[in-house]
């Protein structure tokens, strides 16, 4: 049966800033002044920062060898996990590690290393992880690896859109440098709450077997205990021509195409169509030009 999609909510913009101990998420519109603002297609993470940081940034920098090792180490040990580290951007009393696992699942994450100012120490021994944001991460990543066929579709979907010439997504570069969002494409990224419980089996037999054949993973999926509202595919598409803004034809275009698909992954889809431009400090493409709805697509 076709997919049902309903918007419920419309004016939601999606802006995730890391920094410290903590993950805050700011629901208020970028307002980037114009010489912070890159084209999307150029924009690799460089000029990200975080409140307080410029100083830690600097002693991150002169340590980065030293928080490297620290990161590799810590996701090995604590999640059976091999991590590449891709940036370090300096926070208040803190720098922020952002890393991407290797292999399956396949997911962007960060940590965090205390660093004394006054010191000009790196704590590496208290380096550590928000554990429900890594765990979700994986669990994103979990979820596409055993509905890659379902992801796919959706994938290839994106990538004929980009064909035409029309949208653009976000580079590599700007996910792994400034990504932290779990499993994510230049399209979109996967956000679980925490009532999600039918990746739970998923994810213990996982981490009891890092080699688990995905069919068996797949076999853990509850799908009884899986609602729609619980896990958010988050879009977040960009105009591709610089002088060109988001139109609401175009918007409700794309809608009507997500409708009508099948066979696409379960959950709740939020969607954001912006002009070209991304804020380099915060890494967000949310502006005042931006048109944003989120509804939930049911599979049947």
């Amino acid at each position: 049966m076709v997919p049902i999609f309903k918007i419920s909510l419309f004016c939601l913009g999606i802006i995730i800033m890391l920094g410290g101990c903590s993950n805050p998420t700011d629901t208020s519109e970028t307002n980037a002044s114009d010489d912070a603002l890159v084209s999307v297609a150029e924009y690799n993470g460089e000029g990200y920062a975080l409140p307080y940081g410029k100083e830690t940034d600097q002693i991150a920098e002169d340590h980065r060898e030293q928080i490297e090792k620290a990161a590799v180490a810590l996701f090995q040990e604590n999640y059976q996990t091999e991590v590449v580290v891709h940036n370090v951007v300096g926070a208040l009393d803190a720098a922020t590690v952002f890393v991407e696992s290797v292999g399956e699942p396949h997911f962007y994450t960060y940590a965090v290393v205390p660093i004394d100012e006054k010191e000009k120490k790196v704590m590496t021994e208290h380096i550590s992880a928000e554990a429900f944001q890594v765990e979700n991460a994986m669990k994103g990543g979990l979820y596409h690896m055993i509905f890659s066929n379902e992801f796919k579709k959706l994938d290839d979907y994106f990538e004929s859109l980009v064909a035409e010439g029309e949208v653009v997504g976000k580079t590599e570069a700007a996910l792994e440098n400034v990504g932290g969002h779990g499993f994510q494409t230049p399209f979109y990224f996967i956000s679980i709450t925490s009532k999600e419980g039918a990746l739970e089996q998923v994810y213990e037999l996982y981490m009891q077997n890092t080699d688990e054949r995905i069919d068996n993973l797949k076999a853990a999926f509850e799908d009884e205990l899986f609602e729609a509202p619980n896990l958010f595919i988050n879009i977040q598409l960009f105009m591709a021509e610089e002088n060109k803004k988001p139109s609401i034809e175009l918007f409700d275009e794309i809608i009507h195409e997500i409708e009508q698909m099948d066979a696409i992954p379960k959950g709740s889809y939020s969607f954001g169509l912006n002009d070209h431009f991304i804020d380099k400090q915060s890494a967000s493409g949310v502006g005042k030009h931006s048109i944003d709805m989120v509804g939930n697509i049911i599979n049947n």
